[in-house]
């Protein structure tokens, strides 16, 4: 995430979040310091896991005061380890204090989604299937969360429902069946933008293919029934495996031959990275 990047998309977001954190001022910090003092704090990992988010990170302090300096030991996607000091934040103190939650609480989940990402990646390693995020983000996060999934080796979805055109269980039936929609989407999308279809049944999968769907997202489905989805797709268009998919059960798909597996868990149900500012002192 470069830095034009980061002031297009991101430092609104910063600033609401702050804005949530601070609405007048932080009574706390003013109380015990009401001038200011330079100061430095050491960022500390407190567990095994993948870092994700640095730059966001050092935005919250930087939109605070942009006298404060950061430093880092570490880069987007290495592994830390538990105890492993990690970088350090240098400034006004009333900034460091002020800044300190919410600093980590972005850094924090977005290392989660990194790590937890990460691992099911590796579960991937050897096949020739991908692994994608979905739309199922927290609201006001989704730049954040899913940088953090690339960042964890995993690809992304769609950004948003302006980013392509996914026809799921509902538009099939506002449209009254699948080759409708298909037909429908086709006349209204311009030719750039691929379709994909989610089906839940191999009917619903030759209907979808009939209808010259581009990508085929098998929801739900068994196994059994994924594996004659794909023998049946194969030429024809892409396979997405979609449904409940976490690092408990993913190992069961590898070998069923999809080209992508979609999992809403790297977002909704990552653990977060337990990270913590210490140490704090005057300088």
């Amino acid at each position: 995430m470069n830095n034009i990047s980061m002031k297009v998309n991101a430092d609104d977001l910063i600033l609401s979040a702050l804005k949530e954190d601070i609405t007048s001022e932080d009574i706390t910090t003013n109380s015990v310091m009401p001038n200011y003092q330079l100061g430095e704090v050491e960022l500390i990992c407190k567990q095994d896991g993948v870092i994700a988010g640095l730059d966001v990170f050092k935005r919250v302090f930087e939109l605070l005061d942009k006298q404060t300096y950061t430093e880092f030991y570490v880069a987007d996607g290495n592994e830390v380890k538990k105890g492993q000091k990690i970088g350090l934040v240098r400034g006004d103190i009333r900034v460091l204090l002020s800044g300190e939650r919410t600093a980590l609480n972005y850094l924090q989940r977005m290392s989660g989604i990194a790590t937890y990402t990460r691992s099911i990646v590796k579960l991937l390693e050897g096949s020739k299937t991908k692994l994608l995020d979905t739309r199922k983000t927290t609201p006001n996060m989704r730049v954040f969360e899913k940088y953090a999934v690339k960042v964890g080796g995993g690809c992304n979805h769609r950004y948003n429902l302006s980013d392509g055109i996914l026809l799921k269980d509902n538009h099939i039936g506002a449209a009254g069946g699948v080759k409708q929609a298909i037909k429908m989407a086709k006349e209204y999308a311009p030719f750039v933008r691929k379709i994909e279809v989610e089906v839940e049944n191999l009917d619903m999968l030759k209907e979808a293919l009939e209808a010259g769907a581009d990508i085929i997202m098998l929801d739900n489905m068994s196994v059994e029934d994924m594996k004659t989805a794909v023998s049946l797709t194969k030429g024809k268009a892409e396979t997405e495996c979609s449904g409940n998919v976490t690092k408990e059960n993913v190992a069961k798909l590898v070998d069923i031959g999809v080209d992508y597996i979609s999992s809403g868990a790297l977002t909704h149900s990552s653990p977060i990275l337990d990270l913590s500012l210490k140490n704090l002192h005057a300088i």
